[in-house]
């Protein structure tokens, strides 16, 4: 297999065809922390860390629902693998749509081997030098970090005048930074081979080609990878897309989950009467269709999130006319509930298993662990993304800020 010119329905068969070797490495994975140097070569392989990097570069530029559904085919096998190799390989898009062209030639290079994390929290400072930056900080749950080539990281910039810090991005090759041996072997609940360790660097220089100063939340039109590609996609509205690759491992997980379950109630009887194969009685029966519609319609929203993101920036590439903002909140807020949707299936089957099929190291107990991870993640938040949500929709406030 290549990363060349292939379909989407490729790339998805290709990730469908792994399932059965990632959940056979589960184990290893997560004491690891991450899925393995043969996983890697096969994903390598695949072209999965390419899927929407810019052609220009080295990469397929393939639209944001086939990365999705591509993406979810990984989660199905193991979700902390597809949570890692998501973020790991989705922020290509970022620097193909931020940055300009000297920065994206340098960073995809002659081969385009481009692999970077995107640690959430700001939580390293930028000091203003001659030509670019002076960083250092720490930045928690890097996922995807154990392959990474690059890294984007949020930096705060003092402001002389003892204003408000400006936020910003910079790009760092990983010959700037550490990855910790920080993450796996049991060390959080759940997600335990997403490979989410902690990055560091410290006094490095960043060049000012290499950080995007403008926010990726609500990009001014039009970007730079927008002028330089042509795809509607490298306007790069991030907020919604962000929120996107944390759900799909969640609905591999129901996948996974469901086929875990299925698998037992084939073979087990009930513990009272009708003494009957699990899979005939009417409770088991129940809890598996449910937890199955939970995870269909999780799915359809998830993909049709990505139509219609796909459908409005490439509108509002043709009128020149900026993406309402009121979208956001309501994407995201809608991707909430996808998540919720998986989760819930997982917790369902879950509370229906006997403990016996839940037991330590049981396939089951770890799909509920992944989707606490999710559960417990600040964007995940559904109550308090609702009241800030209402508050803006209202308009009750001005603007829609996750600060």
């Amino acid at each position: 297999m290549t990363a060349g010119h292939v379909t989407g329905e490729e790339m998805v068969a290709r990730a469908a065809g792994l399932v059965p070797m990632l959940r056979e490495q589960q184990d290893d994975a997560e004491r690891r922390g991450h899925y393995g140097p043969d996983v890697h070569e096969e994903f390598l392989r695949a072209g999965f860390y390419r899927m929407v990097q810019p052609r220009r570069y080295g990469g397929m530029e393939l639209d944001l629902t086939t990365f999705l559904r591509t993406m979810v085919q990984i989660a199905t096998g193991d979700p902390g693998t597809g949570w890692c190799l998501t973020l790991g390989s989705s922020h290509a898009w970022i620097v193909g749509s931020h940055l300009g062209e000297e920065a994206q030639a340098e960073l995809f290079g002659e081969d385009g081997d481009f692999r970077a994390p995107h640690p959430a929290a700001p939580t390293g400072q930028a000091v203003p030098v001659d030509g670019g930056y002076r960083v250092t900080g720490r930045w928690p749950y890097a996922s995807g970090s154990p392959y990474s080539t690059h890294a984007l990281l949020g930096a705060t910039v003092p402001q002389p005048n003892g204003g408000a810090p400006q936020l910003i991005i910079v790009v760092l090759p990983r010959s700037d930074y550490e990855v910790l041996d920080d993450w796996g072997a049991g060390r959080v609940m759940g997600l335990n081979s997403s490979g989410s360790n902690t990055i560091v660097a410290t006094d490095v220089f960043v060049p000012q080609r290499l950080a995007i100063t403008h926010t990726i939340f609500d990009p001014p039109m039009p970007t730079p990878g927008y002028l330089l590609h042509g795809n509607p996609m490298y306007l790069g509205r991030a907020p919604a897309p962000y929120h996107a690759t944390l759900v799909l491992p969640v609905i591999g997980a129901a996948r996974a989950a469901l086929d875990e379950y299925a698998s037992i109630v084939k073979v087990k009887p009930t513990n009272f009467t009708p003494f009957v194969p699990r899979y005939q009685f009417h409770e088991d029966q129940r809890v598996f269709g449910h937890a199955t519609a939970q995870t269909d319609a999780a799915e359809m929203i998830l993909y049709g999130f990505g139509d219609a993101y796909t459908a409005t920036l490439r509108r509002a590439a043709e009128t020149g006319r900026p993406v309402d903002p009121a979208q956001d909140p309501r994407w995201w807020a809608m991707l909430q509930q996808a998540g919720g949707l998986a989760a819930s299936a997982v917790e369902s089957l879950v509370h229906r298993t006997t403990s016996s099929g839940t037991g330590r190291g049981s396939r089951l107990q770890r799909y509920f662990h992944d989707v606490t991870m999710y559960r417990q993640h600040i964007s995940s938040q559904q109550q308090d993304f609702a009241v800030r949500n209402g508050a803006f929709l209202l308009g009750a406030v001005d603007t829609w800020s996750l600060r």
